[in-house]
């Protein structure tokens, strides 16, 4: 009688344990569709048809991780990132929005750029490879690896990006404007004008 009991003790709770497995949302996947239109209309102006900004000021999205750009929205549309005309963007995105769009522009081609500076790549290379020793300054690649295709969930891609743009984010970093990541700003908060300048025109040759 006891191992009876037993066995439908164990039988009730391995079913309920599967009732309520299946009775558990499933995350829903990227509609991809409902991405792109909602990049059209909302964001397209400003970052290119397909991700790829054509205005310095404004940052390539176009093969981005994914993760990182739905981050990004979350905190403008919460303010902790701080930026009137993305947050205005962002507080009209649902999270189902977000992810559809960030999938969406994430897998779009990223164009490559160039650096403009010869006279100052030599130390934009020195810096993003080897950092700055004598500040402790870690090496860019050591996150954002050598080519610049950064690290999926963590760390942004940089290859290719518009250097008026990662110029702007370093020294908002530096000063404070741009809270959202205390690595960072840790980072920047040591480096000049001229290292933020070179560092950003080299990145923009990354591939």
């Amino acid at each position: 009688m006891k191992s009876f009991v037993s066995f439908l003790m164990t039988a009730l709770v391995a079913a309920s344990a599967f009732a309520a497995s299946d009775a558990a949302p499933k995350a829903a996947k990227p509609d991809l569709a409902k991405g792109e239109a909602s990049f059209t209309a909302v964001c397209a102006a400003c970052h290119g048809a397909d991700g790829n900004s054509g205005t310095p000021v404004n940052p390539k999205l176009a093969q981005q991780h994914p993760e990182y750009l739905v981050k990004q929205l979350q905190e403008f549309k919460s303010g902790k990132r701080a930026n009137p005309v993305m947050s205005g963007f962002a507080a009209q995105l649902s999270e189902d929005d977000m992810k559809n769009i960030s999938w969406w522009v994430a897998s779009k081609k990223a164009k490559p750029g160039f650096a403009k500076d010869k006279d100052s790549v030599a130390l934009g290379e020195r810096i993003y490879r080897g950092g700055i020793a004598d500040r402790q300054i870690a090496a860019c690649a050591s996150c954002h690896s050598p080519n610049g295709a950064g690290l999926p969930v963590q760390y942004p891609r940089l290859s290719g990006q518009h250097a008026d743009y990662t110029t702007a984010q370093l020294i908002a970093f530096r000063e404070g404007a741009r809270k959202n990541s205390a690595q960072m700003s840790a980072v920047a908060a040591k480096m000049n004008d001229r290292e933020i300048k070179a560092v950003s025109d080299y990145i923009a040759g990354l591939r």
